[in-house]
């Protein structure tokens, strides 16, 4: 396909649950070629190891979007990395390696998968103790805790500060992954460093210590396990005046429940409030599909490009690509919240808004991750690698990989804020939407 030739960009994108894992863009659904069992390399053996490791690189080599590696010397990495694998003394230290040798691109959509990890964006899965952990006033601070969970029942709660793990100063453990990051570290970077404190191997222990609201020292030992969730969408009314709609992620089912939601909950209201903290991205059409309802049909979205100058542009559009019935749109005044976890096709929505000055952004900057994944690749021993082959930029020619969005109004989140339960971004939403 030729430079500018305009196709339809399937999308899949970043989200959080208990951990950070940006979902990379793809040009097709997310697909790789399976290896037959008997085919498949194995990682006790050096050879194995460095067949693993000699695949990743040179993917990424022959591949990643950006020919220079934003200056990074990727011939060096092979040189300081390929030896640590080779003497990895396990499946798992070897990936260690790989993700520590992957680290210094600073890209979140570059990513690698060990066997027992393979990954399914439109059903995740985490391995979590049942808490989440970010940044806030310069602590790793746990913003929130899975109810029945074991941490609950140890009484952490939402606004304490963790100390140590297993036995090592939180603090420290955040440095040390900033490290293998160029410097200075973004803020995306020191979130995704926050927010993947507490990651380990399946079933391990984590011994926890850290400090409660009145400043008490406690500690507990918990297990990481597999936890699964299902994407949604989620509408209310605030107020009685104002419709609430909470997006996990674009799906075409949640694209449809969120059509759906919205007729059932339009009727008599004074604005929509979009929250899309939490939302990591989706597939393409999702997106553009409730951006039409916002936007109209035929609004530029922007373009992707390959290192070989191969581009592609997404517009929203007046009937579903899925569904016979029109898009419903509406001028209601709208207003859409933020944070650090905003990531990919939300961020490609969310500055198409205020570019066309359609809606009120509030919260914090979004995470600056927007790039694209052609296909996943499979590693000789059945891992997988997600490379970042296309770069974004908007239909004005502005990169939103690295820099992210900066609200109208930033909201940064308060530990008093936390402890009490209040939402300072909504409350200020609703009183934006009561103004207008």
């Amino acid at each position: 396909m030729g430079k500018g030739k305009k196709v339809f960009l399937l999308v899949t994108l970043y989200l959080v649950l208990f951990s950070f894992y940006p979902l990379p863009f793809t040009l097709y659904p997310l697909s790789s070629t399976v290896r037959a069992e008997s085919r498949l390399v194995s990682t006790a053996t050096r050879e194995g190891r460095l067949a693993v490791f000699d695949d990743a690189w040179l993917r990424i080599n022959e591949r990643y979007y950006d020919h220079t590696f934003h200056g990074l010397d990727w011939d060096a990495q092979r040189i300081a990395f390929r030896s640590l694998a080779a003497e990895a003394s396990s499946s798992r230290e070897l990936y260690t390696v790989l993700r520590r040798m992957i680290a210094s691109l600073d890209d979140p959509h570059t990513r690698v998968f060990a066997p027992e990890e393979k990954f399914d964006w439109w059903r995740p899965r985490f391995l979590s103790i049942g808490l989440a952990v970010a940044e806030v006033d310069g602590l790793p601070t746990v913003v929130q805790v899975e109810r029945d969970s074991a941490p609950q029942r140890a009484g952490l709660r939402v606004g304490d500060v963790i100390e140590t793990v297993n036995g090592a100063a939180a603090t420290s453990l955040i440095k040390n992954r900033l490290a293998d990051l160029p410097a200075p570290a973004s803020a995306s970077s020191r979130f995704r460093a926050s927010a993947r404190l507490l990651d380990g191997p399946a079933e391990a222990a984590v011994e926890l210590s850290w400090k409660t609201k009145g400043g008490r020292q406690k500690s507990a030992r918990f297990d990481r396990r597999w936890e699964q969730r299902e994407l949604g969408v989620r509408a209310r009314r605030e107020q009685g005046e104002f419709v609430v709609i909470e997006i996990d992620a674009f799906t075409k089912p949640i694209a449809t429940a969120f059509a759906k939601a919205l007729k059932e909950k339009l009727n008599g209201a004074r604005g929509v409030i979009l929250d899309l903290r939490a939302n990591g991205g989706g597939d393409a059409e999702a997106m553009t599909d409730i951006a039409s309802t916002f936007l109209g049909a035929d609004f530029n979205l922007g373009q992707f490009t390959d290192r070989f100058g191969v581009s592609f542009t997404i517009s929203t559009h007046s009937r579903s690509l899925f569904s016979p019935e029109p898009i419903t749109q509406t001028r209601l005044p709208l207003v859409v919240l933020t944070s650090e976890r905003t990531s990919s096709a939300a961020e490609i929505f969310i500055e198409a808004l205020k570019v066309s000055k359609r809606a009120t952004i509030i919260g914090t900057e979004t995470c600056g991750c927007v790039l694209a994944v052609r296909t996943r690749h499979e590693l000789p021993d059945g891992g997988l690698l997600d490379i970042s082959e296309f770069d974004y930029q908007t239909a004005q020619g502005r990169r939103l990989e690295g820099h992210g969005i900066r609200p109208d109004e930033i909201i940064t989140v308060e530990r008093s804020d936390l402890y009490s339960g209040r939402d300072h971004a909504l409350e200020l939403a609703t009183e934006k939407l009561r103004e207008r």
